[in-house]
């Protein structure tokens, strides 16, 4: 299940106590102070992984937390500090401190941040002997571990997303490009979730097909436009199905600019699929239609392997230069 947002409650682990001890020596049965501080309790932490699914080990368990530090013990020996809790998300996670608006970005694999700190150990009764107070019975406390509820979503960070309305070939073409296992289906609405798959090192997203309005919340768009903000370049996928193919190129257009103005200045193809459905005049048609709209226009057939090569590597190139 690909889960890209969640709310998580995180909290760090208390300090240990620090406690009241007396070392017992042969003769001396209470040679002095000797009770040990607690030790630090366990930060929260949270890292870039390579894993696109990683949101998905916290959708039935909402609360994390670190471990608390041990309490001092005899002959002045400090508690064990807490282990701290790394909080694992994928590559291009945003995450938000509720309480405090605070927010961080993980963009490289195993970057790591600080979201909450482990509480201080208390203070055992050896650290206030002193000449004055050769029998201290005073003992602080540990600190508690701070705790704050995070929105915690992913934002994708992908070299080049494929977009377009349902069933406009995107996940067909993954497919072929790729080598990704992404289902397809002879109706709307087959892609659930962005696909991903790599053409030589460079990572392609199918993002589910946008209707009109999805910028407002129709369909399924809303929910993924997101994970195309950083990609490098748009695959604008306009099947040949459609006698009109400017209509379904605006519409598209003025769905990316409504939801955020800087995905309609993003580099973009605009790919004419399923051209084996169509004949050579109607494909030619189609292109010089869209030329006033499109600076560069490009069209395949999966079914056609000279065609899906010179696009493999016509890609290639470009990313290779972004």
């Amino acid at each position: 299940m690909f889960i890209d947002e969640i709310q998580l409650h995180l909290k760090a682990g208390g300090g240990g106590h620090g406690v009241v001890r007396w070392r017992h020596e042969k003769g001396r049965e209470l040679a002095g102070a000797a009770g040990g501080n607690g030790g630090r309790g366990g930060s929260v932490y949270a890292k870039a992984i390579r894993d696109v699914g990683a949101l998905a080990r916290y959708r039935n368990r909402t609360h994390f937390e670190a471990e608390r530090g041990d309490d001092g013990m005899r002959d002045s020996m400090q508690g064990k500090n807490g282990n701290d809790y790394i909080l694992e998300v994928p590559i291009g996670t945003i995450i938000t401190n509720k309480e405090t608006g605070d927010t961080y970005e993980l963009l490289k694999e195993d970057e790591q941040i600080l979201l909450l700190k482990g509480g201080t150990g208390g203070l055992g009764n050896e650290h206030f002997k002193a000449s004055t107070n050769t029998s201290p019975q005073e003992q602080t406390d540990g600190k508690p571990g701070e705790e704050a509820d995070f929105f915690i979503e992913l934002q994708l960070i992908i070299d080049a997303g494929l977009v377009g309305f349902p069933n406009a070939g995107k996940s067909s073409l993954l497919n072929v490009l790729t080598n990704a296992k992404a289902k397809i289906g002879d109706y709307a609405f087959t892609t659930l979730e962005p696909n991903l798959g790599s053409l030589y090192g460079y990572v392609i997203a199918d993002i589910p097909g946008l209707i009109e309005g999805a910028a407002t919340g129709r369909g399924l768009g809303h929910k993924f436009l997101k994970h195309i903000r950083r990609t490098k370049l748009i695959i604008h996928c306009i099947s040949l199905e459609h006698e009109d193919v400017v209509a379904p190129y605006r519409t598209i257009r003025a769905e990316l600019a409504a939801f955020n103005a800087e995905l309609s200045r993003k580099p973009e193809i605009v790919l004419l699929t399923k051209t084996d459905l169509v004949s050579e005049d109607v494909l030619k048609a189609a292109k010089e239609s869209l030329r006033k709209e499109a600076s560069e226009i490009l069209s395949v057939s999966i079914i056609d392997d000279n065609a899906v090569k010179a696009l493999s590597e016509h890609l290639t190139k470009i990313l290779k230069i972004k």
